[in-house]
């Protein structure tokens, strides 16, 4: 179902608060300190703010955040699935799908979606709503029925996000705690050649750092914000996908090189929202064994590292031999979790 609209621009830009409340207690706020460096667009691959733009840190954070909000804020639209452990489909539950796909015995994994999105600069408030629509048969945009809305929250006292860092080209990794003490982890990345194009990858973890499932939302920009309330008939640009094949591991494993910007969180259990910056050279090797292959390009891992970390990483093949990569690194001493999160554009340098 598409959206109509133009695109939005955020045009206030106060001051950034360099407090926020922690969710966690009402009382206690959290200073936030960042650290920008200076950025080369062209090598990260990245939105970036250069060091002669700014006068000093708070205007630089401003700058990122305003533009973050423009690239991510509006209407985007697709598909939504859920898939194991080991990157097989899940299909819908029986009692949402129509009597027709049953006869017909027409397996269904595909959710359509929506996910209104407002990012404001002048609260440094970010805002935006999963909704999953329950299946119909053929193109029936008017009896569309809403199945579940899962609204998230970052900055401000009703902020729920252990860490959240974003980048100015609208890209963004998000940890949100669940209720059995493991984790949500998800990843936003951006299409570098088509700001209209992006995909979501959400991790669900349990409290051992252990993979439960994977959750994918594969999504197009169709307008300005008008919170999930304007459908748009049978304009869809994608389709669903959960079911179509998945990503060949030789497309890449090897070794890879990019640049970087990252951000590091000390102490989840406070509520903290940072830049991503820097522009550090980043080298990997994959190898097949670790990697779980999703459809539309995408994989992601999580596994243990040479110290004791976790190493959770998500991707998208772009374009033959051109990725862009997400990593958070998970690290627990004396019951604090730290993260360290990247998000870099590869390059292969070396097949397997």
């Amino acid at each position: 179902m598409a959206l109509a609209g133009n695109s939005i621009m955020l045009q206030t830009r106060a001051p950034f608060p360099t407090t926020l409340k922690s969710s966690k207690s009402a009382s206690k706020l959290i200073t936030f300190q960042p650290k920008l460096q200076s950025l080369s667009h062209s090598n990260v691959g990245l939105s970036g703010v250069s060091s002669s733009s700014i006068s000093d840190d708070k205007v630089g954070v401003q700058q990122g955040w305003s533009e973050f909000g423009r690239k991510v804020s509006g209407e985007w639209d697709g598909f939504g699935a859920d898939f194991s452990s080991q990157g097989k489909p899940i299909e819908l539950p029986e009692n949402v799908v129509p009597e027709a796909y049953r006869e017909w015995e027409v397996k269904v994994f595909d959710w359509q979606t929506q996910c209104p999105s407002l990012a404001q600069s002048q609260e440094f408030h970010f805002m935006y709503k999963t909704i999953k629509l329950l299946p119909t048969v053929g193109c029936e945009a008017d009896a569309a029925t809403r199945h579940s809305v899962d609204e998230r929250i970052v900055g401000g006292g009703d902020s729920e996000v252990c860490g959240f860092a974003y980048d100015a080209s609208g890209c963004y990794v998000g940890v949100w705690a669940m209720r059995d003490d493991g984790m949500e982890v998800e990843y936003c990345l951006m299409h570098p050649h088509d700001k209209e194009s992006r995909v979501r990858i959400i991790k669900f973890v349990d409290s051992k750092m252990r993979l439960k499932n994977i959750r994918v939302f594969v999504e197009q920009w169709y307008g300005e914000f008008r919170n999930g309330e304007q459908l748009g008939g049978c304009a869809m640009r994608d389709s669903a996908f959960a079911a179509t094949a998945a990503l060949q591991a030789s497309q890449v494993v090897g070794a890879w090189e990019g640049r970087a910007k990252s951000a590091t969180f000390v102490n989840i259990s406070n509520s903290f929202v940072q830049e991503l910056t820097g522009d550090s050279i980043r080298n990997s090797v994959r190898d097949e064994h670790s990697l779980i292959l999703l459809p539309k390009q995408l994989w992601c891992s999580l596994k243990a590292g040479s110290h004791g970390e976790t190493i959770s990483e998500v991707g998208w093949l772009f374009q033959p031999q051109f990725s862009l990569t997400s990593t958070c690194i998970f690290s627990t001493h004396a019951n604090k979790k730290d993260i360290s999160i990247a998000i870099a554009r590869e390059e292969i340098v070396d097949k397997a």
